[in-house]
């Protein structure tokens, strides 16, 4: 490529682009579809103009009367002329003129006259009706911008309305009027939008404001024990092994608020594979690991579990059905009760836990699926849990599009019911009952 080429190249490359709009687009489509049309009807009427013949009116009658000229003599361009006169006067022709117009010479002169005069008015029909398509083009091309203009505004006010919406007014919305169309279906789609935007800022500005407050406590607490143990010059080894006991609980509880926030974090993002799995066999590997902690506290744990194959991951299922579990154990009375039961409908498996422990007001239930939240209070300086259990079964449950229901239980504490949808074309995998070989839970087989 010589030096020349690419400087043209180059110059190019530097000219502005036209701009393009949708407005014009439009007119030049609205402009460009009137000239077709218009030229289609303008080479219609020419055709019939063309092969047109005179079938009636006075001409035809003057024809038939002075006959055709002879064929030998007759020009080719010749044909039956269109109203060469509007009405001949046959009776006021002085007899020599008719006489004369009768003989060869004076047919073939009145084909010809009249053959001319058709070829003119022809020429003539494309002339004006060509001037008259582009006066009307120009016309269209200006009622073209104007429709465009018309039918662009909603989109044009939503635009800037959209433009003008931002993490700090995530709250306005476009609530566009008019009739149930197109651009109104658009314009509610972007306001389902920004609702869903509005409350994903909200719940982020409020998990990452808790979280630094729940990492900040026990962070503060480790470093208090370390330079209180650290300034203490009669410290001794038995008080290092004691700080060191207690930085490991703190450490411990840091360690299960992360995981938890993890466990969070991942049922909100949702499920991307989903494996066939059995919930019974899953709640029955929970209650296994539940059992010491279970009897440590009196708690009588009742289980009725049917074969139950829905599609999850099974991890997090698995979390799903531990943290109610957990929840059901730990938050109840001394010597209390807690039932575990899953059973399989025709087209969806339900999960149920319901436990004994202090009352729960209604009221109080939204907010205890929401994070950090506990019964006691907002924070999770104290009492047993970190107060995501609950915020997590929603979140896995809503990834797995699951059904929750939470409501209080008759004589205290919660039952809470989570309804999966049954993996398709599944049968019961065994006729047989599950057996359960956990100890000290009261386990029912089924």
């Amino acid at each position: 490529m010589t030096a020349r080429v690419r400087g043209r190249l180059g110059l190019a490359g530097r000219l502005p682009q036209p701009k393009t709009t949708v407005r014009w687009r439009l007119t030049l489509l609205y402009g460009g579809l009137f000239l077709v049309c218009g030229a289609a009807l303008l080479a219609i009427t020419y055709t019939l103009v063309d092969h047109a013949t005179v079938t009636n009116g006075p001409f035809r009658a003057y024809v038939n009367t002075i006959g055709p000229p002879p064929t030998a003599s007759r020009p080719k361009l010749q044909r039956a002329p269109i109203q060469a006169f509007a009405r001949p006067p046959t009776s006021k022709i002085p007899e020599q003129i008719q006489r004369l117009l009768k003989t060869a010479s004076g047919r073939r002169a009145v084909f010809t006259v009249g053959s001319v005069q058709r070829i003119s008015d022809l020429h003539q029909l494309v002339i004006e009706s060509s001037i008259a398509l582009a006066i009307m083009a120009i016309i269209s091309g200006a009622l073209g911008w104007v429709v465009a203009g018309r039918v662009l505004a909603p989109l044009r006010t939503m635009t800037t309305a959209a433009q003008q919406i931002s993490e700090t007014n995530l709250h306005e919305r476009l609530a566009m009027a008019g009739p149930p169309d197109e651009l109104r279906q658009l314009a509610d789609t972007i306001d389902g939008l920004l609702q869903r935007l509005e409350g994903a800022f909200d719940a982020e500005r409020r998990f990452v404001a808790n979280a630094s407050h729940e990492l900040r406590t026990p962070l503060t607490a480790v470093r208090a024990l370390l330079e209180m143990v650290l300034s203490d010059p009669r410290a001794t080894v038995r008080t290092f092994r004691t700080t060191c006991r207690q930085v490991l609980e703190e450490s411990e509880q840091q360690e299960q608020l992360i995981d938890a926030l993890l466990a969070l974090a991942q049922g909100q993002r949702g499920v991307e594979a989903r494996d066939r799995i059995d919930l019974a066999a899953v709640a029955e590997d929970v209650l296994r690991a539940h059992e010491a902690e279970a009897a440590a506290r009196g708690i009588d744990v009742d289980a009725l579990l049917e074969p139950a194959p829905i599609l999850g991951d099974r991890r997090l299922i698995a979390r799903l059905v531990s943290n109610l579990v957990d929840n059901a154990v730990r938050h109840n009375a001394r010597g209390g009760t807690a039932r575990i039961v899953v059973r399989t409908g025709p087209s969806d498996v339900d999960l149920a836990v319901v436990n004994t422990g202090p009352v729960v007001p209604a009221a109080e239930i939204d907010r205890l699926l929401q994070p950090f939240q506990r019964l006691a209070g907002d924070r999770v300086g104290h009492g047993d849990g970190v107060g995501l259990g609950l915020s997590i079964v929603a979140a896995i449950a809503n990834g797995h599009d699951a059904v929750l229901d939470v409501k209080p239980g008759a004589h205290g504490g919660l039952e809470v019911s989570v309804r999966f949808a049954r993996a398709p074309d599944a049968d019961r995998e065994a006729a047989s009952p599950l057996h359960s070989e956990a100890v000290g839970l009261g386990l029912v087989e089924t």
